[in-house]
């Protein structure tokens, strides 16, 4: 399906810290089990806060993956994407003692960056003064420290920046991967997306936005995608990492293959700050560029990963996209919304999205969307209420849709040689 003029792109590691596990086999079985990782918050006391619930990763330590101190300085979200890194390259079997470094690079996606210590310091200084602002402060805060980090700690020295697109920032990021290694700048990139935005700002800043569900006494409950009574999304962390591999590299390293890049779409819908394209018109071209770059009819789709925010706009928007583009074919997809479990992860989303599309690929199953109790009739779609399906999955798309517009799609598919 895929171009063959194109270089090929596979996926060969995959990586995860996520409200539902700190590793990919975690995270996916959880998903497949339908559970929920929101919850009051714990990083801080909400106590006040119109919203008081979130889905935060759980019992974190960093040095289960890299040195203690190291991690002292970095922010939490540079934290989790080395950690998730580390998880990828081990599980890609890769020792760039072996390979060329010059050709390995780190692309990765964040919405916000280092607010957590960009909330401590501002604290310190109100509090202290000036002179006692960290002089770890900006590079801890800076959104391309992971990026950094990663390549500091491999010694890799190939392309290497950050993403930032709001929602959107992974596919984005991952859409540059794969351009990347098709364009012949890069034979490896590590990839995907990492947030930490869960704090006193970050929460009073989306609620102010009236983002947020306020179900607060059922936070397992408040995230429900596509559902009539949905009333905002929970927010999310944590990181999702891909190893993106030019075909050839990776079969010459007898790499293991969980899945094709097959295509990337992008646009903005130069509509709104926050509000996406009330139409769906643009989202939907989206979709359609990103198809017409793999190579791929709607037809032979099979799995919607919804960006499935549990919005009232967002949900009905990507509704009316998806049966722009599918036609008759969107009523015999399946669609689901990861974040109906994990909350919303910003710039983090598309990256576990993209996983648990992979993983739908390798194993031909597809996880529900959970609180789906009553249908809305302007969201009429199988959006795979509440329980896991077994089915074909040959092809998978992942849509992540951000403030500002911003519209991404990835498509994946079964590799076949």
């Amino acid at each position: 399906m895929s171009c063959s003029n194109k270089r090929r792109v596979v996926i060969t590691g995959l990586g995860a810290i996520t409200p539902l596990g700190h590793n990919p086999e975690d995270y996916w079985q959880a998903l497949l089990a339908g559970k929920s990782g929101a919850a009051r918050i714990t990083a801080f006391d909400p106590t006040g806060f119109d919203v008081t619930i979130g889905a935060e990763v759980k019992n974190f330590q960093p040095g289960q993956w890299f040195d203690e101190r190291e991690a002292r300085r970095m922010d939490r979200f540079s934290q989790f994407g080395l950690a998730a890194s580390v998880q990828a390259v081990k599980d890609a079997g890769i020792d760039f003692a072996k390979l060329n470094v010059k050709k390995c690079g780190v692309i990765m996606g964040s919405g916000i960056g280092g607010f957590i210590e960009y909330e401590e310091q501002h604290n310190k200084l109100l509090q202290k003064g000036p002179t006692r602002v960290s002089p770890f402060c900006i590079p801890k805060l800076m959104i391309n420290a992971v990026c950094g980090q990663i390549a500091i700690y491999y010694k890799i020295k190939g392309p290497n920046f950050m993403v930032s697109s709001a929602c959107a920032s992974a596919n984005h990021a991952m859409g540059m991967a794969l351009r990347t290694i098709q364009h012949n700048e890069a034979e490896m990139i590590i990839t995907g997306g990492t947030e930490s935005a869960i704090t006193v700002m970050g929460l009073s800043g989306f609620a102010a936005l009236k983002a947020l569900s306020n179900r607060n006494n059922e936070p397992e409950k408040a995230s429900r995608p596509f559902d009539k009574n949905r009333n905002g999304f929970v927010i999310g962390e944590g990181c999702g990492v891909l190893i993106f591999e030019e075909l050839e590299h990776a079969k010459k390293r007898n790499a293991k293959i969980y899945a094709e890049v097959l295509g990337f779409g992008m646009n903005d819908d130069g509509n709104h700050i926050t509000a996406p394209d009330p139409e769906g018109i643009t989202p939907a071209e989206a979709m359609k560029m990103a198809l017409e770059d793999a190579g791929v009819k709607p037809e032979e789709v099979n799995y919607v990963n919804a960006h499935g925010t549990s919005t009232e706009l967002n949900d009905l928007t990507e509704t009316k996209a998806i049966k722009i583009v599918f036609g008759e074919h969107a009523r015999k997809l399946a669609i689901s919304s990861t974040k109906s479990m994990t909350g919303h992860l910003l710039g983090a989303a598309g990256a576990i999205e993209l996983i648990a599309c992979v993983m739908s690929v390798r194993d031909n199953k597809v996880h529900p969307t959970i609180n789906y109790e009553t249908p809305d009739p302007n969201c009429d779609l199988d959006y795979v209420p509440n329980k896991a399906r077994d089915m074909q999955v040959n092809v998978a798309i992942s849509n992540t849709f951000g403030f500002g517009g911003h519209n991404a799609t990835m498509v994946v598919g079964k590799y076949h040689a």
